[in-house]
């Protein structure tokens, strides 16, 4: 009997790790870029029910720090990107059930637009997991993400539901509002 051959088993391939990626733009820049790539990631997720593990690295890979169109746009900060994923991800539920009490009016959370609905969540997350960033930067990031894509209602509306819930969440940090528009 002639001898086998014996099989030769492949050891299992790890994915590629990311390549390393050069940060360009002030820090308060890349921030913003990680709030819009945050949005961005968690609507992929919750359009193709993806892991957000494997969303991230996508992003890491083939978006963050890549040429766009012909430009080489702002880096996103990488871990703030990661965290607001991850966070919102974690905490979803937490999330949604601070949305559905501060919405009012013609909003409901089960009828908002899923894009409109993400940056909510990733503005919601950032006000209860990100402590160390001050409510009224984290209000006004998700503003100018909302008017990256809409141009009606829908920046007001985050300004509103992200500000009663700052006021809220954390008191401490929130001016009072004056009455008759005036300050003292």
């Amino acid at each position: 009997m002639p001898p086998r051959a014996k099989k030769s088993v492949a050891a299992p391939q790890k994915e590629a790790s990311p390549p390393k990626i050069k940060p360009t733009g002030s820090a308060k820049a890349r921030r913003s870029a990680a709030r819009l790539a945050a949005v961005q990631a968690l609507y992929q997720i919750d359009l193709a029910g993806t892991s957000s593990e494997q969303v991230i690295g996508e992003f890491l890979r083939h978006r963050i720090g890549q040429e766009q169109d012909g430009q080489d746009l702002v880096t996103a900060d990488l871990e703030l990107f990661a965290a607001i994923v991850r966070g919102v991800q974690l905490r979803g539920a937490d999330v949604d059930q601070m949305l559905t009490g501060s919405l009012s009016g013609q909003w409901s959370l089960d009828r908002l637009e899923l894009l409109l609905k993400e940056i909510l969540r990733a503005g919601v997350w950032e006000l209860i997991g990100n402590p160390t960033v001050a409510p009224h930067i984290v209000i006004n990031d998700y503003i100018d993400v909302t008017h990256a894509f809409f141009s009606g209602k829908e920046p007001g509306m985050v300004n509103g539901v992200l500000d009663r819930l700052a006021r809220t969440l954390r008191p401490e940090e929130m001016q009072p509002r004056q009455a008759g528009g005036s300050r003292a």
